[in-house]
């Protein structure tokens, strides 16, 4: 039996990613946050939940509030840059010993 552990994943904050499946199927967004240990990641505007919050110093008024929630990697893909797709990503390492990301389907560096 395998033991579940953080996901070596390819995905950044600030990388622009397509929902793949899911009730927010076909959304493109912004990655706010990237959580390792729980396979997930915040997206902007993507998997959004009503949050009931009490009244507190910093936010006096309470009420329902809408969050974006973590969603799963499998269910996000990152979208090239060069042919506005969603793509698979690989690691390719220059000539100057720096590793960057690049798209599998164009062949394109995705980190600037």
């Amino acid at each position: 039996m395998q033991s579940k552990g953080a996901v070596n994943t390819k995905l950044k904050k600030d990388d622009k990613v397509q929902v793949i499946a899911g009730k927010d199927k076909g959304k493109i967004g912004k990655v706010m946050k990237v959580l390792k240990k729980k396979n997930r990641a915040v997206v902007e505007n993507i998997n959004i939940a009503k949050v009931h919050e009490r009244p507190t110093q910093a936010n006096p008024q309470g009420g329902i509030t809408e969050k974006p929630m973590p969603i799963e990697y499998s269910n996000i893909m990152i979208m090239c840059n060069h042919c506005m797709k969603p793509t698979r990503v690989g690691m390719k390492i220059l000539e100057n010993n720096k590793k960057v990301r690049f798209c599998k389907k164009c062949n394109e560096q995705i980190d600037a």
